[in-house]
């Protein structure tokens, strides 16, 4: 059986917005060493963007958006061990290069040092 979860996620795919079909063809089209999957499942959320590999989450928001529900999915996310970056529909459909070139440095970045929880020690 298939799970309500990623009946919206085949949904949101079927259906993406303007600046989701941009940023789409850019990250398909640019030969950036990653490979993204979109609106797929984590969780309770279905992110717009995952690269599995980088640990990365690209969200576009419009207008509708809620910050305040935004700063809970994104905290919700990170928990999950993934890094959000978040961009306005008006950044992605006028300034592609600059959305890009953010995911770019993004991804060539060395990867940050893993989170300790309870209990963890470091081999300091």
């Amino acid at each position: 059986m298939i799970s309500p979860k990623t009946i919206k996620a085949r949904n949101l795919r079927n259906n993406p917005t303007e600046a989701e079909k941009k940023l789409w063809a850019a990250l398909r089209a640019n030969k950036i060493g990653a490979r993204f999957r979109r609106q797929y499942p984590i969780g309770v959320y279905v992110a717009d963007f995952v690269c599995k590999e980088k640990n990365l989450v690209i969200e576009v928001d419009g207008g509708q958006h809620n910050i305040a529900n935004d700063q809970i999915r994104t905290k919700y996310i990170n928990e999950q061990g993934f890094h959000v970056l978040r961009f306005w529909n008006n950044d992605v459909l006028k300034n592609i290069e600059g959305v890009m070139i953010e995911i770019i440095n993004y991804l060539n970045s060395p990867p940050p040092p893993p989170r300790l929880t309870g209990g963890e020690r470091t081999g300091v």
